[in-house]
């Protein structure tokens, strides 16, 4: 389906029926699955054979919906994790391991900067991170003989930063490395990171892809761009002999597809970070309306980050789409056909008169989440980022008004009107 617009990429691609099949992707809820001979799955084990055994490592279901993201990212092959968080954690561990370096913007989802500055350096892998808005020289600066990749969200979460994916393109590849891109927020929809050289992408699912609140979920998609044989001992996972595979290597047997099938055999088959059957079934029902949804949520956004930078009450807006945005340049060029519906703002007064000013919406709802069909609202500080310090949070772009907006499907004068009334100073 490589000549079809997106719109109907989400609609029909990953599930191509045929004569008697189900029209709707059919949701095989098993662990395991049955063979004649036992040489037919030892062949499976041994990767030399396509098919299913056992759910942890792949299945039907998912792995459907996981080739309908490829198509919408126009990568080569993707897996689905059963989160985020999950997919984000695999894309760096499946190339490095303890002595190695990373280095990542300093703007991130809090759970993603507590996973890299803590967890993983007590793994021994070491992050530096950095100001997407420093000029190339300052970047530069940031890397060491043992970095293995760089990690960047497209659209940060909850701040707002505009990623200028092709510098920081650049950037990895004059270091021989791969830049990985946390593309949420747009979702491919409204940005196609693979299309300006970021050569992995990773989702969390949970929120625009499924986009009703159902399914925790995540993604992790590979363009095929980049050459791991051209590194060999900086990649050996991929490209020096796997033990635990009678001495496979990766590139040599799989290609294009060696990033994902390692994730897939060693990091799944470990960790077993797997989806659940009915979780893929979810979303990818989410991904049938993504193309309507994103628009909306984009539309609605910049009705309500125009009213919010125009009332008095309001101290600051951070919304790309804005002309009066410091990204909005960026937003041009990345995101010309919609910064999604996620604003960063804050009220004059600081943080408790944010927080007050929160607990007076009706219609907009305090949740610990984000990107969904309803309008929902959250103060970072106090809870997706509230195990940083307050150098870190000024690192990841968090300051203590800061309040992530994720503007819902709903009428805009409605979500308008209910903001109207919360920033009344004698509400």
């Amino acid at each position: 389906m490589k000549n079809h617009h997106i719109d109907t990429l989400c609609v029909q691609a990953g599930h191509t029926p045929q004569g008697g099949d189900p029209r709707v992707l059919p949701i095989v809820q098993s662990t395991t699955f049955k063979y004649d001979t036992c040489d037919a799955m030892g062949q499976l084990f041994d990767l030399e054979a396509a098919g299913y055994f056992y759910s942890r490592l792949a299945n039907p279901t998912c792995d459907t919906v996981a080739q309908k993201i490829a198509a919408l990212e126009g990568g080569v092959a993707a897996m689905l994790t059963a989160s985020g968080q999950a997919a984000s954690f695999f894309s760096l561990f499946n190339i490095c391991g303890a002595g190695d370096h990373i280095v990542s913007t300093g703007p991130l989802y809090g759970g993603t900067f507590n996973l890299f500055n803590v967890t993983m350096r007590k793994m021994g892998i070491a992050f530096t991170f950095v100001d997407p808005d420093n000029d190339i020289e300052v970047l530069r600066q940031a890397f060491q003989a043992n970095t293995k990749a760089v990690f960047a969200e497209s659209l940060s979460n909850p701040s707002g930063v505009v990623l200028d994916i092709e510098k920081f393109a650049a950037l990895a590849h004059e270091h021989q490395v791969p830049l990985i891109v946390d593309n949420t927020f747009p979702t491919p929809i409204h940005c196609r990171p693979f299309e300006w050289g970021a050569d992995i992408v990773v989702h969390s699912t949970t929120k625009y892809m499924d986009g009703h609140a159902t399914s925790v979920g995540g993604a992790l998609v590979d363009s095929g761009n980049f050459d791991w044989s051209r590194f060999p001992d900086k990649y050996p996972g991929l490209c020096q002999p796997d033990p635990s595979y009678h001495g496979l290597v990766y590139t040599e047997r799989f290609g294009k597809g060696a990033y994902i099938t390692k994730a897939v055999a060693q990091l799944m088959r470990d960790l077993g970070a797997s989806p659940a059957p009915m979780n893929a079934f979810l979303l990818n029902i989410g991904l049938e309306t993504l193309h309507l949804r994103m628009r909306r949520h984009s539309e609605n956004a910049l009705a309500v980050a125009k009213f919010l930078e125009n009332h008095p009450r309001v101290a600051w807006v951070n919304y790309c789409a804005l002309p009066s945005s410091k990204y909005f340049g960026l937003c041009q060029k990345y995101l010309p056909n919609g910064a999604s519906g996620v604003i960063a703002f804050g009220v004059q007064g600081g943080r408790e008169a944010s927080v007050a000013f929160m607990e007076r919406l009706t219609l907009g709802a305090i949740v610990t989440h984000v990107a969904d069909a309803r309008t929902s609202l959250l103060h970072p500080a106090s809870t997706t980022h509230r195990q940083l310090s307050e150098a870190e949070l000024i690192e990841a772009g968090v300051s203590q008004d800061l309040i992530r907006l994720s503007v819902g499907i709903e009428n805009a004068e409605d979500i308008v009107r209910d903001l109207e009334k919360a920033l009344a100073v004698d509400s």
